[in-house]
Order: structure tokens, then sequence, then C-alpha cells
């Protein structure tokens, strides 16, 4: 150690350009858990270790400022990532090379070797003594990161048809972050630019093309990577936000005859209504059924069966404002929502934030916690065909 610092420094680099493709069209990063957004709980987790100095976040090009304005100090330096994962690292490896050249080696490197964590933005349950145990493998032996154990039978299939049944031994799940001397990261992409032809699903791969022994360390269960919607509630429940919940909602209706289309309360004239026992507003009713998700009651389908009990043509609103009421006598209020919805026609871009608008008049908080956006383009199924719309919300709610 020099004074108070180790000898080596420690830079961190989240990774959080994916597209999400598992999350039904929401973006999985930006919805709120405990009142931060999921990158923010992450990027704060890596934080938590004295030993990371800086922390570049590489996202979407198209979310470098929202995401820089939402995490402010946490982060050092948002930058735009590429389509590959290993380009989105170069980006954020590129970006601490250029910290270093303008604010001068000696700030930072004083003589001492640097280590850079790479971390998935989608894992914010990672705990401090990982991150310091892959940080301290990382500088001793060069390259190291967290495994754990592959605990589940492992088979191998053609097409349909199990084909055998492949050997544990030896087979271990790989975890972020993973950590190596900068200098060997720098050498593998100058041997294996980004931008070529070959790919790496993890940095230990693109070390080990290079030759490069890669070490581990003992990875953590409860480093989850957020992959579905559902893992979000195990987010909520992991990071102590006992006064915090959050449910998933999904619906889907057909076109039918007539018009409007009514979207989140909202009237679309000229596209035809979507068919059912309601107004076939799907965005309410997945809000609805977030939210009583939340509360832990059932579903809007149970509350107000399409049977003579439920007018035909009730107004969803309605129907949202009685789910609402029941999460209320639950001890809930909603907190935050994030919907996607999902249909190639109408084109719905200019009808967003009206929708924005009405779902926080409707659920009674700030428009800044309500996110609404369209999903349109390739698209299968009813959906991609033009003959359904679908909606997936994901609801926070929070005790009353």
């Amino acid at each position: 150690m020099t004074g108070d610092r180790p000898a080596f420094g420690v830079d961190a680099v989240v990774v959080a350009a994916g597209a999400s493709r598992r999350m039904g069209g929401l973006d999985k990063l930006a919805v709120r858990v405990g009142g931060r957004q999921l990158l923010g709980l992450t990027v704060e987790a890596v934080r938590r270790s004295p030993l990371v100095e800086r922390v570049v976040v590489v996202v979407a090009a198209d979310r470098v400022d929202d995401v820089a304005r939402d995490l402010g100090d946490l982060a050092t330096m948002v930058v735009a990532g590429g389509q590959r994962r290993h380009e989105s690292v170069a980006a954020g490896l590129d970006a601490l090379v250029r910290i270093d050249a303008e604010i001068g080696s000696e700030a930072f490197t004083a003589g001492r070797e640097r280590v850079v964590l790479v971390h998935d933005g989608a894992r914010p349950l990672v705990t401090r003594g990982l991150v310091e145990a892959v940080a301290l493998a990382a500088e001793r032996e060069g390259a190291a990161i967290p495994v754990l154990p592959v605990s589940d039978t492992i088979k191998s299939v053609e097409g349909t048809r199990v084909s055998g049944t492949v050997d544990r031994t030896g087979l271990m799940a790989a975890q972020t972050p993973q950590g190596m001397r900068r200098g060997l990261l720098l050498d593998a992409f100058a041997r294996f630019p980004p931008d070529g032809p070959l790919e790496w699903t993890d940095e230990a791969a693109l070390l080990e093309a290079c030759g490069i022994a890669v070490h581990v360390v003992p990875g953590g269960a409860e480093n989850l990577k957020v992959t579905v919607p559902e893992d979000l509630a195990v987010v909520a429940r992991a990071i102590g936000s006992t006064g915090v919940r959050i449910g998933i909602g999904r619906d889907s209706h057909p076109f039918g005859p007539g018009e409007p289309l009514i979207l989140a309360g909202i009237e679309i004239a000229g596209a035809p209504r979507l068919y059912g026992h309601s107004d076939g507003d799907v965005a309410l009713h997945a809000v609805a059924d977030a939210l009583l998700g939340a509360a832990g009651l059932p579903d809007l389908g149970r509350h107000f069966p399409a049977d003579a009990s439920t007018p035909v043509g009730v107004d969803s609103g309605s129907l949202l404002a009685s789910a609402i009421a029941a999460v209320a006598g639950a001890g809930w209020m909603p907190a935050a929502v994030d919907v996607t919805i999902v249909g190639s026609r109408p084109r719905l871009t200019a009808y967003l934030d009206r929708m924005r608008g009405s779902l926080a008049d409707r659920l009674g908080i700030d428009p800044s916690a309500v996110s609404v956006k369209a999903s349109s383009g390739n698209l299968s199924g009813d959906e991609g065909a033009g003959r359904a719309m679908s909606a997936l919300a994901i609801a926070t709610a929070r005790q009353a």
C-alpha cells in the first residue's frame, strides 16, 4: 500500500448498451426499483468498494445524455457503446485512456498498475466483497473472473430431442465483474480489434484467445443478472426495499370492428378499436394487473370477469381506478410504472407523451415516474401481422 491507497488502481467499465431482448420490450436498465433506475443501483453497488476510483458507463448512443443526468457524480463518464459487447467494452476502455490523457497520468497512475473491472449493468446485487476479490486477484494474477458451479443437469439438444447429457465436471458459470490489468486488455484489443470479424461473449474469452491465463474466484449466488421481468421482483426484495414491491402485467387484444383505438386512456381516431369485453385498452389493463400483482392481489380478470357481472364495453379507466382502490386497501400505492405497447400499427410516437400524462394523472404520481414506449418493428405473431396489440407493464408500489 502507498499511504492509504493500494499499490494498484482500479477502474470499472459498466456495460449497459444491450437490447433487453428477453424483457418483452422493456428497457430493464431504466426500470426503477426502490426509487433508483436499475442501472443506477448497479453503479452504486460497484462504487461501494473504496478500491474503485473511476466508473465509466457504456450505454446505447441515444441514452447517453439521459443516463448521465440520472447517474450524476456516480459515473466518471457516460459514453456510447457498440452493437456487440466487446465493442462497448473497448469504448469504455478508450474513455479511461482519454481521461488519463486529459488530466495527466500522474493524477491517478503515480506508477501504479491499473486494473479494469468490466461489469454487467444488469447485475445490481454484486457485493463489495466480490468486487474487491476480483480486483485483488486480477492485480495478483493478471486476469480473474468470478464463477459458480453449474448445478443443473446439462443436456445437448438436436432440434426438439435430447441428444446427450453433458458431464458437468469442471463446468462453471461465469459472472461479472471480470478483472484484468489494463495493459493486458489493451494488448488483447490490439490483437483482436473490437470492429473485427470475431465476437467474444465475455472478456475472459478474449484473453483466452490471446493465450492469457484467466484465474477464478468464487462467485456469488446473489449476483443475479436481470434477464426477464420476474427478476426485478427478486432485486426489490434483495435490496431490502421492504416498503417497495414490483408487479408485472401483460395483456393482449385483437383488433375488431369500429373505432377509435383507446390506449392508456387516450383515444386515437382513425385507428381500429381493440376487441374485448371492455374497451380493449391493453395498456391500462397491463398496468392494473402489474399494480395488483405488486400488492399480492388476484389479477384483473378475477376482479372483473368477462361475464354478465362486468358491463360489456366497460371503460378500462374505471377498471384501473378499482384496481388502485384495491391496492390501497391492501396498504400499497403506485410509485412508478413502465409500459411497452407492442404492435405494428398504428404508429404511436405522436401519442406517447399524452399517454404518459394520462397514466400519471390516473395513478396520482409524477410524470417523471411514468414511462410509455411503443415497439412496432421486427415483430412476430399477431402483433407483427397487424392483427392485435399487446402491452407489458412493470409497476412499483410502495407502502401507503
